[in-house]
């Protein structure tokens, strides 16, 4: 069970760090001909958000699977017996969470798809930066999810 969390995390982690260098070389790219010659990159900051929105989305899923999310160690010294529920609640509202969000996001995708909405600069359909936001909380409600069952499994057994 652990082998396909860390085959898939590993590949969203790959996907989400080939868009950090992209927007990195891309950012280098466009200083560097701004000083040298006076010519900025055209739509640069355009694909650079959204390059930001593919590495942040696409790598969420991974943050599920390797249980790497930020954690407040509040309750922890005083009820350690209840960490385990806490953890399991915290799973659970996740999942709800990110699947409101990402009804919500394909409500507004389809808005954005239907009146045909594109960038200002480079006149990109902004529906591509919907795929990946729509596809990292989808993925990632699934993660969570799987995280959830593995969680009661655990506690049943």
């Amino acid at each position: 069970m652990k082998n396909w969390r860390a085959v898939f995390a590993l590949s969203c982690g790959w996907v989400a760090s080939f868009f950090i260098a992209a927007m990195m070389l891309l950012t280098v790219a466009d200083v560097l001909l701004r000083a040298a010659t006076n010519t900025p990159i055209r739509g640069a900051l355009e694909i650079i958000e959204l390059l930001l929105a593919a590495s942040f989305f696409l790598a969420l899923p991974a943050v599920f699977l390797r249980e790497e999310n930020i954690v407040v160690d509040l309750i922890d010294p005083i009820a350690p017996r209840s960490v385990p529920l806490l953890k399991r609640t915290a799973l659970a509202i996740s999942v709800f969470l990110l699947v409101i969000m990402a009804i919500q996001g394909w409500l507004a995708a389809k808005d954005t798809l239907a009146f045909g909405d594109v960038t200002s600069d480079l006149s990109l359909p902004k529906i591509l930066y919907w795929i990946p936001v729509l596809a990292g909380l989808i993925l990632s409600a699934i993660a969570a999810l799987g995280m959830l069952f593995q969680r009661v499994r655990k506690s049943d057994s």
